[in-house]
């Protein structure tokens, strides 16, 4: 027994070591499919004010992406299927560069074809990563949705926080600010470009059945791991969206909310590599759903009730809530399934309605704010998320199969 386990153990490191160059490739990637997205909200005052939008508009800037994902997510798997997941992702990555680019123009319809273009190569990222570490790493998920986890969440802090200061410092304007994050995303793509060699239109996936994959939508657990997913995506983007403005109604300037955002991105990155770690080492994650949830109560608790002396504290709370809620959406994904391919199936799934649950979110948080010209009603709701996401989390996390 002792000489199987260390030949199992022995195979394990060599397959970690030889995978290598696609664990850099995922960290790259992971790199770039927040800060197109999370660059946005430090500016989004001057993007309304530039191109003359209302709040409700303005949170179209952040809806869009989310109702791309909610359209390709379904259909990432099966491309994947049919050309090769490396393939596939190279193409979202060029996809993802142009809509950057196109986003820049100082015009309402090149910003918004932009947004949906770039919405539509993260989404495929979005769903394959995950079915990627399972395929290629299974001995090592929580290990790999940590690096994976955390690279997103340090590329999407340092977006929010240097936004400001590259387009008023640096007169970049919002258009470069915006735009340079175009590079990260070139060399991600010069970096995969070997990885397409190797790519086969049935590795991986190629064992899934129809039969399968439709059954997810019948599964009672598959449905509750979407509606986590769905909740934890509303509550970060709203707060992508519309936290600086938060901020600034509460006196502090456009500079330190866009700082303050940042805070909320960094106070994740620890968390974001240890709860997958964690939680892959535990039967079933109650406790940590039972942590994220305090810490949301608290920290919301704390922007609604409280006042400026403890916005730091309440900010870094809610960084580590979020952080937690990301990190257990993406391990759920490979804890509940049995393969790479049912993990594709299932992230298809959960990321589709997920995020046309959450693209409800920065805009009609909008439109509330417009309504009552108050921020106190888009918190309350922010607080009755959180507990939902409390009662899915525990649903989410037992040891069963989906």
């Amino acid at each position: 027994m002792t000489v199987h386990s260390d030949a199992k153990l022995t195979a394990s490191k060599q397959s970690f070591s030889l995978g290598w160059p696609i664990i850099i490739g995922v960290v790259l990637i992971s790199l770039t499919m927040r800060s197109p997205l999370t660059s946005v909200g430090p500016l989004s005052g001057s993007i309304r004010e530039s191109l003359e939008l209302s709040n409700t508009a303005t949170g179209l800037l952040t809806t869009l992406p989310l109702l791309a994902f909610a359209f390709l997510s379904p259909f990432a798997p099966i491309l994947a299927r049919r050309f090769g997941m490396e393939r596939i992702m190279l193409y979202a990555l060029i996809l993802l560069m142009f809509g950057i680019a196109i986003r820049t123009l100082p015009a309402i319809i090149p910003m918004f074809a932009g947004i949906i273009l770039l919405g539509l190569a993260i989404a495929v990222c979005n769903v394959l990563i995950p079915s990627l570490i399972k395929r290629d790493f299974p001995r090592k998920v929580g290990l790999m949705t940590g690096m994976y986890s955390v690279s997103m969440d340090l590329c999407g802090a340092i977006a929010s926080g240097v936004s400001i200061p590259l387009a008023h410092n640096l007169g970049l304007g919002w258009n470069g600010a915006l735009g340079i994050w175009g590079l990260p995303v070139l060399i991600a793509t010069l970096f995969w470009l070997p990885q397409v060699r190797v790519s086969q239109a049935s590795v991986g996936l190629a064992s899934s059945s129809v039969s399968v994959r439709r059954s997810l939508w019948r599964s009672p657990l598959a449905w509750t791991i979407t509606l986590f997913m769905g909740l934890q995506s509303l509550l970060f983007y709203v707060l992508i969206a519309w936290l600086p403005e938060i901020m600034t109604s509460r006196g502090l300037s456009e500079d330190s909310a866009g700082w303050m955002l940042f805070l909320f991105q960094m106070a994740s990155l620890p968390v974001s590599f240890f709860v997958p770690i964690v939680a892959g080492r535990m039967k079933n994650q109650r406790v940590l759903v039972l942590i994220m949830a305090f810490l949301f109560l608290v920290s919301l608790g704390g922007f609604y009730f409280g006042d400026n002396r403890l916005i730091s504290l309440w900010t870094i709370l809610l960084g580590i809530a979020g952080g937690c809620a990301f990190s257990l959406a993406m391990i759920f994904l490979s804890l509940r399934t049995k393969n790479a391919s049912d993990a594709a199936s299932l992230s298809g799934m959960s990321q589709s309605v997920g995020y046309l649950l959450a693209a409800t979110g920065p805009t009609l948080f909008g439109l509330f704010h417009d309504i009552t010209a108050s921020w106190n009603l888009p918190l309350l709701l922010l607080l009755m998320v959180s507990v939902l996401l409390f009662i899915f989390g525990l649903g989410a996390s037992n040891d069963r199969i989906v």
